[in-house]
């Protein structure tokens, strides 16, 4: 998807579940690593990370699309339009828009160690080791068993 794409996008998503027009720019921006999109309170316009549609689709971006144009037109009518604000998570919940980005920072957990529960193969990545005698499956409360350990 073209950043004119995904403005003509904008647009329909804005007159169709706001019913106000988007008057100004949105692009994707290749540097968000961490949030799914950013509403600019300057200059109003809407940077969306490319990650959200390669690794999540349509649907995720159309929410995503659907959270940043709350803080757009919340602001633009005087309001704060923050996230823990009533209006802002009222607009929200109306319009079934994203609350949180499904993307995590690149490498944020490094999986050093997997145990898997001896019964019912329940699965528990850590980066930590842990003691198996002291604890247990949180499903089953069988015992659990190193997997795979790497550096």
């Amino acid at each position: 998807m073209s950043n004119e794409e995904l403005q003509q996008l904008v647009q329909k998503i804005s007159i169709d579940y706001f019913k106000k027009p988007f008057q100004h720019t949105a692009n994707f921006n290749n540097r968000l690593k961490t949030t799914g999109g950013r509403y600019h309170l300057n200059d109003h316009h809407i940077d969306i990370n490319p990650r959200i549609l390669s690794e999540f689709g349509m649907e995720c971006l159309i929410g995503t699309i659907k959270h940043e144009l709350c803080h757009y037109h919340l602001h633009l009518a005087g309001q704060t339009g923050g996230h823990g604000t009533r209006a802002f998570k009222q607009l929200l919940s109306e319009v079934h828009g994203l609350r949180y980005s499904p993307i995590r920072p690149t490498g944020q957990r490094a999986v050093r160690y997997l145990y898997q529960c001896v019964n019912c193969g329940q699965n528990y990545p850590r980066k930590r080791r842990i003691d198996l005698t002291r604890f247990a499956c949180s499903r089953c409360h069988h015992k659990l068993r190193l997997v795979k350990q790497s550096a």
